[in-house]
């Protein structure tokens, strides 16, 4: 009669070993993804430095998000980054700053760097005071895996980053808040081709110090047409699109684009992808009524009739249907915009929720 006893008692036992003990040598992640770029990607971290001029802290952002309060999206909705990501069911991940930050809310949602006027330079846009550069982002990234390291284990910790997805959005601030002002040194000591290169070696060295990091699958996101954003419209006598300034993000694009076909073939187990939308965000800036969009050149947040209004304030006001504008502000688009430029990247690049099933058991 003890015999059975002793199997049912060895059996639990077993049970347990299975479940708990193999789970301490595997990590259930959830696959989440990692953030790095300027105002097109933030979530709210400028927010919290109140020193900087870049901040999307007052009505009308967000006005279409969620409640409709300031979140500090630049935008009266969605990123294109929080499109992509929902597209491909990954969970959109909270401000580095963001007061709730804990190892739960990093391991099930990870983490967004981005900072309005952020650059790959870090000289880029230091007239806003406070922003984080690209290489502050992963300063603060590298931080991110130490707690996490202390907090899960270093296996378990270094799969996690191995297992994530990473976006980086970074280099029209580069352009419109350095090379083209004069008050910065950038502006005359490069031409345009040799500042695009100190850009792209740059970045160059930063995905390699990023893949050091474990970071596996990136992708980057290619400038859009920065000469057609109304600010550099409005810097025009004729308000037509600066050919100049979009030659030069087109450069950039083809550059950046060699880099990722470069760094994806010579760095192991590495995949990284370039996010193009430039041709399908020139087209709708070309043709915008045949997107259901009624104006392409005008921002929808304006302070009456005074411009350039570099940010969207309370004493602002709204067009009539923020559905039919392109631009929310000076500088980014809008939620419907955004949507498309997503689309677009999502459909070149093959995005979807097919990419990932939320989870990995390695």
């Amino acid at each position: 009669m003890e015999k059975p006893k002793r199997s049912n008692k060895l059996a639990i036992i077993l049970a347990f070993l299975v479940i708990f003990g193999l789970a301490n040598k595997q990590c259930y992640c959830d696959v989440v993804q990692f953030i790095f770029g300027d105002s097109l990607s933030d979530v709210g971290n400028n927010n919290y430095l109140t020193k900087s001029l870049a901040r999307a802290a007052t009505p009308w952002y967000g006005i279409d998000f969620d409640n409709g309060m300031p979140n500090g999206r630049f935008c009266n909705g969605r990123t294109v980054a929080d499109i992509v990501g929902d597209k491909m069911g990954l969970p959109r991940p909270p401000a580095f700053l963001d007061p709730s930050l804990d190892e739960n809310v990093i391991f099930q949602n990870g983490v967004n760097f981005a900072s309005g006027g952020g650059g790959i330079l870090n000289e880029t846009s230091s007239l806003f005071i406070q922003r984080f550069s690209l290489y502050k982002q992963i300063e603060l990234f590298k931080g991110i895996q130490e707690f996490m390291r202390m907090k899960i284990g270093t296996e378990k910790a270094n799969q996690f980053f191995t297992e994530a997805y990473y976006v980086v959005a970074m280099g029209s601030n580069d352009f419109i808040n350095n090379y083209l002002l004069p008050v910065y040194a950038d502006s005359w000591t490069y031409n345009g081709d040799t500042f695009t290169q100190y850009l792209i070696s740059t970045l160059e060295d930063q995905l390699k110090l990023m893949h050091s990091l474990g970071a596996r699958k990136l992708t980057f996101f290619g400038l859009g047409p920065m000469g057609c954003i109304p600010l550099q419209r409005w810097l025009t006598s004729s308000g037509s699109c600066q050919q100049s300034t979009n030659k030069l993000a087109k450069t950039f694009n083809q550059q950046a684009m060699n880099l990722m076909k470069d760094l994806s073939s010579s760095l192991p187990n590495a995949t990284f992808r370039f996010g193009d939308a430039y041709d399908a965000f020139q087209d709708l800036i070309n043709r915008p009524t045949v997107y259901g969009f009624n104006n392409s050149h005008a921002p929808c947040c304006t302070l009456g009739k005074i411009r350039p209004t570099l940010t969207c304030t309370p004493l602002s006001t709204l067009c009539k249907d923020r559905s039919q504008y392109v631009f929310w502000d000076e500088y980014h688009p809008t939620d419907k915009a955004n949507e498309l430029i997503a689309n677009e990247i999502v459909k070149k690049l093959g995005l979807s929720n097919s990419t990932t099933n939320g989870t990995t058991n390695s």
